[in-house]
């Protein structure tokens, strides 16, 4: 039996697909979305396809961007002989946060997780090695989560960074492993950053 009209189920069902989002909460957002006012409603399905049509990644740095290079990588008093790798764009948005770091970021997207079916090649390591080889780098902080997956990604990488003669580091581990970057307060993760050493 059917409780509710298809149209707020399917509602309902969308919001459960989105991460860390369960049964119940789904149905409270559907609900919320359906007391919304017409115009608000219009205004939130809006927001949701303009992000989606305008915002894209960086072509240097792979960040999430909705101009032609995004303006770190655009900033002049960057420092773009270092480059701190992370997994997900909101990584770099926590390093920001720090104000420590001066440098340009790449943005993986994903970490290397067998049990996931994720491997070297569904992340953006080849467009770091190409940037690597093309830029003048100095060196690489590998700034990946501290868990196994983290530690997996960031091993790999600097196996195939050293023939390049670049220094790689690593965020030290102010930062408490298992946890996630997004997470960390600004004082951790600038003393992170200090403490950064190479693998």
């Amino acid at each position: 039996m059917q409780f509710f009209p298809a149209a707020l189920q399917n509602l309902s069902d969308q919001f459960a697909r989105l991460p860390g989002i369960g049964g119940k909460t789904a149905q409270r957002l559907a609900f919320y979305v359906l007391s919304l006012p017409q115009q608000d409603a219009q205004e939130f399905a809006d927001a949701i396809l303009e992000a989606k049509q305008t915002v894209k990644c960086c072509p240097v740095c792979q960040n999430l961007t909705d101009r032609e290079v995004c303006p770190i990588c655009d900033d002049d008093t960057r420092d773009h002989g270092l480059i701190c790798v992370v997994a997900e764009p909101k990584d770099v948005i926590a390093l920001e946060r720090s104000r420590e770091y001066r440098g340009v970021y790449h943005v993986l997207h994903g970490v290397i997780s067998p049990l996931n079916h994720v491997t070297q090649d569904d992340i953006r390591v080849k467009e770091l090695l190409m940037r690597v080889s093309k830029e003048n780098v100095r060196e690489v902080i590998m700034a990946t989560n501290p868990d196994t997956e983290g530690e997996a990604t960031a091993m790999y990488i600097s196996r195939l960074l050293r023939p390049m003669e670049v220094k790689v580091t690593r965020l030290a581990y102010g930062v408490p492993v298992g946890s996630q970057l997004e997470y960390a307060d600004e004082v951790t993760l600038s003393r992170a950053l200090e403490g950064r050493q190479e693998i």
